[in-house]
């Protein structure tokens, strides 16, 4: 059997639109969830090794979980109601994960190096109303806060079964040390916020 070797700077291929139409509609499937209060879909559709990472930093995934869990109520209690959770822009995608591939080529045994999953950085707008302080006497004021950002959509390739990382304050380096074939200078989608008219 002929060995070829692992290639590192092996060329990259965007996914088919059907792969990155299949990311985007379970990214909206999972923001439909956690607009109905189904917070644990978000933990149970954490991409594997980043829930390990995130457990270490929380201390155990029974603390992790519980810190999820904790969200809605904290929510709450801060006059904090989520509205709308979609995805929204232009996806881009990755090829990661190396592994190998034994094929036939010319009657013998190839190993080739190829990628396994695909990974698909999908833009996000999620819309969240806060009530303002009220003043003695008047009627509460909402105001409707709008934050743009996305999320990380895992799959195996031939599989379109996602899984996710929330992108809030995640860098392309945190990123690369669990996705060490993604290029130094992927450009992650814009994180803002914007105050829009209260509803």
């Amino acid at each position: 059997m002929c060995l070829l070797p692992v290639m590192r700077g092996q060329a990259q291929q965007a996914a088919p639109i059907d792969v990155t139409n299949s990311a985007v509609a379970a990214v909206k499937a999972l923001g439909e969830q956690v607009v109905l209060g189904k917070h644990k879909v978000a933990f149970e559709r954490m991409y594997d090794e980043w829930k390990v990472r995130a457990a270490k930093q929380a201390g155990g995934m029974e603390k992790l979980q519980a810190q999820l869990d904790a969200i809605p109520g904290q929510m709450a209690k801060q006059g904090v109601q989520l509205i709308s959770f979609k995805a929204q822009g232009e996806p881009t995608s990755y090829e990661v994960q190396m592994g190998k591939e034994t094929v036939t080529e010319d009657g013998k045994l190839v190993e080739k190096a190829i990628y396994k999953k695909w990974l698909v950085l999908v833009p996000t707008v999620t819309e969240y109303r806060i009530a303002a302080p009220a003043e003695k006497g008047t009627v509460p004021k909402f105001a409707v806060i709008q934050s743009t950002g996305f999320q990380v959509a895992i799959s195996d390739k031939d599989k379109n079964d996602w899984s996710f990382i929330d992108g809030a304050s995640l860098t392309v380096a945190e990123l690369r040390r669990v996705f060490n074939t993604l290029p130094e200078n992927t450009q992650l989608p814009p994180i803002k916020r914007k105050q829009v008219e209260g509803k």
